[in-house]
């Protein structure tokens, strides 16, 4: 029996008969990341970069010379999972900075949620010299769309493969971790809890997004559906919408249409900024 099958069937039962412990084991699954290796192909641009610990006890990565852009990983993610995309930005002329979100890699914690995340680029741009975009993947790309709202400044935004309702996301894993419907309550409520805001209030439905931006999806993500880019669009109107028909979850980072685009919203805003100084 595969260890998913055997969740889902204790959810099942015990969750009826004990609602809040079962919701309560799964708030902790939830909200614990794993420590997962690095890939071969990340290990150069790993090697081209300056640790950074940011006043708080946050660890970063940089790179580069230039105007600066700070990237945000997904759950369960690492800063060079943006490879290709930090050494086009690299090579184009800005500075880089690429967050250990909270309670992955070197930052401290033991868990992490999207708020935490969304504090943590606040407290890293308080560091930082003023900057021209902001670009998260994934819980990455929900977070920092959360830290605008928050008092996060920045020129541009870019959100790739991100949701656009925390609230969406939290019903998705209930429903694959088997939990009964007071189960699942219970464990929205505890989750609402732990960050301190109502997951309905998470949605870029009501959010206030003022800045150029790209947002970026791939039809065959099977872990964030393609239709959240465009609730995001629709809620954003200073944004051009990015769909590839392919290239999943991960590999969409690498793509060079992601990268041309973003160089683009980039180049374009820099522009804006020097006609009207």
């Amino acid at each position: 029996m595969s260890t998913l099958k055997w969740v889902r069937g204790v959810n099942g039962t015990l969750g009826w008969v004990a609602p809040k412990l079962v919701a309560s084991k799964m708030r902790q699954a939830f909200m614990t990341p794993r420590d997962l290796p690095l890939r071969d192909w990340e290990l150069p641009l790993l090697a081209k970069s300056e640790r950074v610990t940011l006043r708080f006890g946050l660890s970063a990565l940089r790179w580069g010379q230039g105007p600066a852009v700070l990237l945000m990983h997904g759950w369960e993610g690492r800063p060079t999972q943006f490879a290709s995309l930090i050494t086009a930005l690299v090579d184009a002329g800005y500075s880089v900075v690429a967050l250990d979100g909270p309670a992955h890699g070197r930052s401290p914690g033991s868990e992490a949620n999207v708020v935490l995340f969304a504090r943590a680029m606040l407290e890293a741009a308080a560091e930082l010299p003023p900057l021209q975009a902001v670009i998260g993947h994934s819980m990455g790309g929900a977070s920092a769309m959360l830290a605008v709202q928050l008092g996060l400044r920045t020129e541009t935004l870019v959100s790739i493969a991100a949701p656009a309702r925390i609230l969406g996301v939290l019903r998705g894993f209930a429903r694959y971790v088997g939990l009964p419907p007071k189960a699942r309550s219970a464990f929205i409520r505890q989750v609402e809890q732990d960050v301190g805001m109502r997951a309905a209030t998470l949605d870029v439905a009501h959010y206030q997004l003022d800045m150029p931006g790209l947002i970026v999806h791939a039809e065959d993500d099977n872990f964030v559906s393609v239709k959240e880019s465009q609730l995001i669009h629709e809620a954003w109107f200073d944004s051009r919408l990015l769909r590839l028909k392919d290239g999943g979850h991960q590999r969409v980072l690498a793509d060079p249409r992601v990268i041309d685009g973003v160089l683009s919203l980039l180049a374009g805003r820099s522009l804006q900024s020097r006609q009207s100084a």
